[in-house]
Parts: structure tokens; sequence; C-alpha cells
């Protein structure tokens, strides 16, 4: 078979072009190309496999990993036979998730703290050590909180804006439940908690004045909205300059009884759905990551993103 030919056939599967289109932009590991794509590692392997027998993909060991690349000095006839799948990548419906998601794989590889603090999590729940917890960790963060306004979308009873309530300037806890809206108003003021305001309202249009608060925080509720990016975008319209978003959420799951179960809109979000979003409403600085699974079924996970305004 000429060259032409292991090209064209290599060139003619929807997941080599997203693979090759990613490769274009940066060399990249097996489990980048995973994260990129949302793909399993046989699947990925096997493809990379054939891209390499057609000539279309170089490797290099770095240590216990190797990195895929596109070859550098490929014939002319190959470079515009590449050229021509390059447009195909750029059609398909997974193009733009891709590369949104290998343009935070790339940011976060200059990231030391983040890959540091990854590697400490995932130790963290491994050995016992006296007095060491969550929970301990929480007090110590909370208490180095700077006296801000925060915004708690979707807050339900109020849980998260009560512990912020302690340290912050002010916390204004908005949800759509009547009745959790006066179950924690009612708690709040039984502690106490004057700096704890509870407001009944939608959090796609938070009922909060423009530029009015310094932190806005969306804890498990954005798969409860309709729709998502008009949620994101209220973020933004309240928010001073220089306000951070964070959102923790679920990373796109299948397990559809939440629906039932937990009164769930969504299941979950792609990391890549999460970064349009604040893109498209303004926000800068992004910083979108996994941070939890569990050890369970279903094994949810958890993705942490956030923003400057």
């Amino acid at each position: 078979m000429s060259q032409s030919l292991k090209v064209l056939r290599a060139l003619a599967d929807p997941t080599r072009l997203r693979i090759m289109a990613l490769l274009e932009k940066s060399e990249l590991s097996v489990r980048e190309l995973q994260e990129a794509t949302g793909m399993g590692q046989s699947r990925i392997s096997t493809h990379l496999g054939l891209l390499q027998e057609a000539g279309l993909v170089d490797s290099r060991r770095e240590g216990k990993r190797t990195f895929y690349q596109l070859p550098a000095g490929a014939e002319p006839r190959v470079r515009e036979l590449l050229t021509i799948g390059g447009r195909g990548a750029r059609e398909l419906p997974e193009y733009e998730p891709d590369q949104l998601n290998l343009k935070r794989i790339l940011e976060r590889r200059q990231d030391q703290a983040q890959v540091y603090f990854n590697q400490v999590a995932g130790r963290f729940d491994r050995s016992y050590g006296p007095g060491r917890s969550w929970q301990a960790f929480g007090q110590l963060l909370l208490r180095i909180l700077p006296p801000v306004v925060v915004a708690d979308l979707g807050s339900g009873e109020g849980l998260l804006s009560e512990l912020l309530a302690r340290r912050c300037q002010r916390v204004i806890a908005v949800d759509n439940s009547e009745k959790m809206v006066a179950f924690g108003a009612n708690k709040a003021k039984r502690n106490g908690l004057k700096n704890l305001e509870f407001r009944l309202g939608d959090l796609q249009e938070p009922p909060i004045a423009s530029a009015s608060v310094d932190l806005v925080i969306l804890s498990q509720a954005l798969h409860h909205a309709p729709e998502p990016a008009r949620a994101v975008a209220g973020a933004y319209r309240i928010l001073r300059p220089g306000g951070q978003v964070m959102i923790l959420d679920l990373l796109r799951h299948h397990f559809v009884q939440a629906r039932e179960l937990y009164g769930d809109h969504w299941l979950g979000f792609a990391e890549s759905d999460l970064q349009r979003w604040l893109e498209a409403a303004g926000f800068k600085q992004l910083e979108i990551a996994v941070v939890a699974r569990e050890e369970q079924p279903p094994h949810f996970q958890t993705v942490l993103a956030g923003g400057r305004k």
C-alpha cells in the first residue's frame, strides 16, 4: 500500500482526526489525550498505533510517560492530505470542546502549584495523622478569608452560607424554594448571624444588585439550572470588577437516576462546557480541574471552576 493510501485510511476515522487536531497544537501524552477527548486509554492507544503506522505521529519517552507529536518533516503530498484532514476535524462537533480542554491542559502544565496540590490531596486520606482532618483544614481556611461580600447562589438551607457568614463581611444566600429560604433565615436568626441574609429568587437571575459582591459561589447548584449559561452570566453581573466566581459541581456522568432521586436537571457538566460559559460571560484567569472522585458507584466526580471579572 502506498504512503498516500495509508494516510487516507488513517484519516478516514473521526476519532483519529480529533487526535491529529490536538497534536497539531502540542505534543501530548495518552493521559492528556484521554482528558481532552473523554475517551478511554485503550481506545486512544489503538488509534495512536494506527497513526504511527501511517507515519502521521512520532513518539518519545520521558521517564514512564510517552509523548506523541506530529512528524517534523512530512512529504508535500502527506502535508496536503493533513491539511484536508485538519479541515475535516474542524467540522466535527467534538472539535470545539476538545480544543477548550486542550487549552486548559496546557495552562495547567504551567501551574506547578496545582500539580503539587493534586499530589498532596491524593495522599491525604491514605495515611492516618493525629488531628489531621478535612474538618480541621476547613476551619483553618475559613479563618484566613478576607472580609468580603459573598453571594451563595442555589444555597439550599444555607449550610455553606452559615459557615462563610462567621468570617465574611456579609453573605447573601439565594434559593428558589420558599421553605429552604424560611428555614435558613430562621436558623441564621437563632444563631445570631446578622450578616447572613436569605433571599427568594432564581440563581439564573439573582435578586442582587449589579457589581455589589466580591465572591459568587455556585456549590452543587448549577446542575439544577435550566440554563446554566444564564446563571454564569448572572454571576458576572453581580460581581464587582476583580471579583471571583467559584463553581463546584458534578463532572458529566451517566447516572440517569439522579434526575429522579435528586431532582437534577443536568447530569453534570464537561469541563469544556464550564470553560465556554465562563469565557462567554466575560470571566478571565480561568481555572478548571476535577478535584474529587467518589470511591463508591456511581463514582461521581467533582469539578471546581473559577474565574475573575
